[in-house]
Order: structure tokens, then sequence, then C-alpha cells
């Protein structure tokens, strides 16, 4: 099974338990990022995560509005980008660019 399969798995775990649950996904990349189109990210409202989509402080942003998204119930299209002087402070590594969409699971 797929790192993919595995966490779309966990989402479905959490909702029969009648959690709220958020999933973020990669939908595009430029330059270099940390994660590849189609990596995600599951979130239960409790604050649990599986996955990935980057790292650092974008990852932070990305469970901070699919908590959110959890709660209000509308998708997100969230776009980070920085220089390569400033990649590391906020955890792109070598600069670049990622759109990542994030849903509440129903």
């Amino acid at each position: 099974m797929g790192d993919n399969e595995q966490i779309l798995d966990q989402a479905a775990i959490w909702r029969g338990e009648g959690k709220g649950v958020a999933l973020a996904t990669v939908v595009a990349t430029w330059g270099s990022s940390p994660r590849p189109t189609g990596s995600k990210l599951a979130l239960a409202d409790d604050g649990a995560f599986v996955g990935s989509v980057s790292g650092g402080c974008v990852e932070g942003a990305v469970i901070e509005e699919g908590l959110k998204a959890i709660k209000d119930g509308q998708p997100r299209l969230l776009s980070f980008g920085v220089t390569d002087e400033r990649a590391w402070e906020v955890g792109l590594a070598c600069g670049g660019k990622i759109d990542v969409f994030v849903e509440r699971v129903e």
C-alpha cells in the first residue's frame, strides 16, 4: 500500500470515529519543493495528522487552514513561495513555490 493510500485509509478511520477531517493535497509545484504533486496530508479535528505536503512553516500553515476548513466546510487553495535567501526559514529548503488544496472530508 502506498503512502497516499495509508493517508486516505486513516482519514476514513477518523471519519468512521465521528471526527472532523480535512485532506490537503499538493496540486502544483514550481522549482524545488520538498514533496511532489499529489502528496497528501490528512488531519483530524483533534490535531492528529498523517502524511506530509511540505515541511516547516508551510506544513504548520496547512494544518492551521485544515482545521479551519473542518469547521467552516470551505475549501482553500493555498500558495507558498519564497526566494532562495529565505527558503530555509519557511521550510522550502531550495526555494520554489507550492500550491496546496485543502478540503473537508465528508
